[in-house]
């Protein structure tokens, strides 16, 4: 994996650049579409294409419960399984162990729990997930770390912090010492813990960079802090990260807070919501949000934003979408989901071609304070 910095703006930490893996190479800063299970809900991997995703996730947790992550691996790896050959991330499962399981108890072997699914029990280990995301072969692939809730005290997240730093060891001593089931590389990207505590970020930080090798992760943020403490956090890890290794900030999605991460030099971001939102009937456009199901949509017989591109957008009124959606059909589904994708999609290449031309502090600036007023965004 290389990483290359084309520009970096005047007036912030905002930069594009070029991460190449051996699967294709992707512009950043880049959203990441999330497919859970071994596809991005209702949208199909030649759709993905044509909106000019590069790279997408894979969930460890999902995917190791069901269909296995062995089977997946004699199926030629997750980008065979699921026919996308562009570049892959699969999460470490740690997160999902945590929120997901019906029990879990940890300790600093790893994580005993509890499936959702069927409550069978399964333990989880640095090393055991390092196995698994071999078998499913993605790219990059995230250390096994301890994610303690927002509002955890910082006993807590100082035992989370310690207890990441150890596991981040053992995942790097299981990669050197057992080589990958497929024949392209894997790296594997640490993940800064330390909630919002200024001295414990730093200690996390410093603990995992002789690690990173190809890029660093910011984990543990967007699960219950405050908006603003969240951001300072950002700013923080802007200061302490590698300057030549791309960051990634772990489930931050919504449009506003991309921009205002990107100012603050993150590079990688990945999120369910324009994919759940959808599904729900909430849909981001140039003008801001969208609810399909207010009344005041049943008779507007034009796009759901004009200056969209998309199927829906293209070929479909907002009465048409909002019919769809309440009598539940799955074509609905599909259009928002594409529509929504799209939009960050076209956002992702708005911010990065306004980092190149210099004027990306001005836009973003006008662009925050007009999606600020609308609810959502």
């Amino acid at each position: 994996m290389k990483f290359t910095i084309h520009h970096i703006d005047n007036q912030t930490s905002a930069r594009t650049g070029e991460i190449i893996t051996d699967h294709g190479f992707i512009a950043t800063p880049v959203f990441m579409p999330i497919g859970t299970r071994g596809t991005v809900k209702a949208v199909n991997t030649s759709e993905l294409k044509a909106i000019d995703a590069r790279i997408i996730l894979g969930n460890t947790y999902h995917l190791y419960l069901k269909p296995g992550h062995e089977l997946i691996g004699r199926a030629g790896g997750l980008h065979e399984f699921m026919n996308w050959h562009d570049t892959l991330l699969t999460d470490s499962g740690g997160f999902q162990v945590f929120s997901l399981a019906k029990l879990n108890k940890v300790d600093d072997d790893g994580v005993e729990f509890q499936s959702h699914i069927d409550g069978s029990k399964h333990f989880f280990t640095p090393e055991s997930s390092m196995e698994i995301q071999q078998h499913l072969g993605a790219d990059i692939i995230m250390a096994f770390d301890q994610c303690p809730a927002g509002q955890s005290d910082y006993q807590t997240v100082e035992i989370a912090v310690e207890r990441t730093t150890k596991w981040m060891k053992r995942c790097s001593a299981y990669l050197n010492e057992n080589k990958g089931i497929h024949d392209w590389g894997q790296n594997v990207f640490p993940i800064v813990q330390g909630n919002v505590y200024e001295e414990l970020r730093q200690k996390s930080a410093e603990e995992l960079i002789p690690f990173a090798t190809c890029g660093m992760a910011i984990g543990g943020l967007a699960v219950g802090e405050e908006k603003s403490a969240m951001f300072e956090t950002i700013e923080k890890m802007d200061e302490l990260l590698p300057k030549d290794q791309p960051r990634y900030l772990m489930g931050v999605g919504r449009p506003t807070d991309l921009v205002r991460s990107v100012k603050r030099g993150v590079d990688m971001f990945d999120c369910v919501l324009p994919t759940r939102n959808a599904r729900n009937g909430q849909l981001f456009t140039s003008a801001g949000i969208v609810n399909i199901s207010n009344e005041q949509h049943k008779e507007e017989f034009i796009p759901v934003d004009e200056h969209c591109s998309c199927d829906l957008c293209k070929n479909h009124t907002r009465a048409y979408l909002r019919h769809l959606m309440n009598v539940n059909e799955i074509l609905g589904h599909r259009l928002a989901s594409l529509h929504n994708l799209t939009y960050y999609m076209n956002l992702m290449e708005t911010i990065r071609r306004e980092i190149t031309a210099g004027t990306f502090d001005n836009w973003s600036h006008n662009f925050l304070k007009s999606m600020l007023e609308q609810k959502g965004m």
